[in-house]
């Protein structure tokens, strides 16, 4: 069989990380090659199991020890590379996250710079209304047929909140899967054209406001760990895994709203915080502000088991 056959029959098992930390009220991902692409690695034999290779990787590349982490998807689309001679990639991902005092170091880039359109926390980006909401029009008229323009207007309204609709925050993978579809994106470009023409139209999504691309389907993956985590702090306390050991409540709060990309009623969330017992006084105080000194918290950690059947609940609500 010729080499080239051979080359495209190989099936090469990767392991990719999600790294993720909030600093200074902004979610951060961890990242190689100049913001790229997400740390990752062949699973070899030598590896004692799938996390401790993925462990190894990330340590490797970017010099920081993983903490917590769980997996979050495997990825073995036909579609995946970006070069039609690359060998099939099956890539086990997982999601960490880290504390906010690790997160200083280069290669770590906040996520919403590769997807601009998910942070509402100051109201709907001017990236949707300005260049999302015509091209996913165009899209829609763009379809064959009466029922497919129909089908597609209705998907990018109720995904994108579009016409007054009701944000979702956890159809972050939905929104940026859209947007490939649409061709939008600058992967979808880079795949449809691999040539000089597709750089440039790679170079124009990113400039048109459609967020910073990765290789290979990296944000996609990203996007998968957005979404993970932003459903999983309503129901698991694991936003504490990314504050430091005692924290005031204000840096709590910043911290839910950075990864959710949404406000929270500062009312009901300390209200609700007391209500679940979550955290507990520690007796000290830190200056905030120019105001009176603000108590400090740390995570209660037997509510862990007390919560593990219960879950938690956040107040994902606009102010």
């Amino acid at each position: 069989m010729p080499g080239s056959q051979r080359a495209s029959r190989s099936v090469v098992v990767d392991l990719i990380a999600v790294l993720a930390a909030v600093t200074a009220g902004e979610p951060r991902v961890m990242t190689v090659t100049k913001g790229s692409a997400l740390p990752s690695g062949p699973f070899e034999l030598a590896h004692r199991s799938l996390q401790q290779g993925l462990r190894d990787w990330v340590e490797q590349q970017t010099h920081h020890p993983l903490g917590y982490v769980e997996q979050l998807y495997t990825f073995a689309d036909k579609d995946r590379a970006d070069a039609d001679t690359a060998p099939r990639t099956i890539s086990i991902s997982y999601l960490g996250l880290t504390r906010e005092h690790d997160a200083a170091e280069a290669g770590w880039h906040s996520w919403y710079e590769y997807f601009p359109w998910e942070d509402h926390r100051a109201g709907p980006p001017p990236v949707i209304a300005r260049v999302l909401s015509p091209a996913l029009s165009a899209w829609a008229e763009d379809a064959p047929t009466v029922g497919m323009r129909s089908e597609r207007r209705l998907r990018a309204a109720a995904t994108f909140a579009l016409d007054g609709g009701r944000w979702n925050e956890e159809l972050t993978l939905q929104r940026y899967e859209m947007l490939y579809e649409a061709r939008i994106v600058a992967e979808r470009l880079r795949r449809d054209c691999r040539s000089e023409a597709g750089k440039n139209d790679e170079s124009h999504g990113e400039e048109s406001g459609a967020g910073r691309p990765m290789i290979a389907d990296h944000r996609r993956i990203l996007a998968t760990g957005i979404a993970r985590l932003r459903a999983k702090i309503k129901y698991r306390p694991v936003v504490f895994e990314l504050m430091p050991p005692t924290f005031t409540l204000l840096q709590l709060q910043r911290c839910v709203e950075a990864i959710a990309g949404r406000t929270l009623h500062k009312q009901n969330f300390r209200r609700l915080m007391e209500q679940q017992e979550l955290v507990e006084e520690t007796g000290g105080t830190t200056s905030e502000s120019l105001g009176r000194p603000a108590k400090l918290f740390r995570f209660r950690h037997a509510v862990v088991e007390e919560r593990a059947l219960a879950g938690t609940k956040l107040p994902l609500a606009p102010t």
